[in-house]
């Protein structure tokens, strides 16, 4: 069986907050050089995206910049352009806006902080399969809470057999909870706000128009926010 194409050959690697829920790590380092395993956390997306074949990516920074820039630069593969949020940081929605006339239509978007072990496909060309550009405005990888370590919120969205998302309902459990990896088109950037906001005003948008869609991830998730996530992680990552 032949392994499905990628959907886009460049992933944005948001990487610009300030990691605050990561203190005191990040005191004096930026949340994607914490080390996990003695690896920087960028290191463990930036590697899965060789992996799976992509040959560009887009990091953007703002905190303790130059540290980040240092390092992604420093690498040989993927190609890595720096989107740079300096002046202001322009949160996940504002950081697509600005890394824009880098990204293709469709493009995959991951956080900094992501730690996963892929199922039989890799995260990237599970998503690239189910992609249906005339349908949906973006793809989220979600995953089961029985799949999500160190993870201990009420999850964050509900999906219907056909794969659209809805919001968690107040005072209820979601049983999905999202991965951090997407897959995007430049539908669901149009008509954005200006200056920082946050993706989850044009997911909302995307929803209502039923053209916001999930995928159940079938590989295991590391929730890594906090330094407490950080030893278990490395303790499930050595049992493979």
């Amino acid at each position: 069986m032949t392994t499905p194409q990628l959907a886009s050959d460049t992933a944005m690697i948001l990487a610009a907050g300030l990691g605050k829920r990561m203190r005191p790590l990040t005191a004096s380092q930026p949340k994607p050089l914490v080390r996990v395993a003695g690896k920087p956390l960028i290191d463990y997306a930036l590697d899965r995206l060789v992996e799976a074949g992509f040959e560009k990516a887009v990091v953007n920074v703002h905190y303790l910049a130059d540290a980040l820039e240092a390092h992604v630069s420093a690498r040989k593969a993927p190609q890595v352009t720096v989107s740079d949020e300096r002046a202001l940081l322009l949160e996940t929605g504002g950081g697509m806006i600005k890394a824009l006339p880098h990204l293709p239509d469709p493009f995959f978007a991951l956080n900094a902080d992501n730690i996963w072990l892929d199922g039989p496909k890799t995260a990237f060309h599970d998503l690239s399969r189910r992609w249906d550009p005339e349908s949906m405005d973006a793809l989220l990888l979600v995953v089961p809470h029985a799949r999500a370590a160190n993870f201990n919120g009420p999850g964050d969205f509900h999906m219907d057999p056909h794969g659209l998302l809805s919001r968690r309902r107040d005072g209820r459990i979601a049983p999905f909870i999202y991965t951090g990896i997407q897959l995007v088109s430049h539908r669901l950037l149009r008509d954005a706000p200006d200056g920082p906001f946050s993706t989850n005003i044009l997911w909302n948008r995307a929803m209502e128009e039923g053209r916001l869609y999930g995928l159940s991830f079938t590989g295991q998730w590391f929730e890594v926010g906090t330094p407490e996530a950080i030893r278990p992680t490395e303790e499930a990552l050595q049992l493979g």
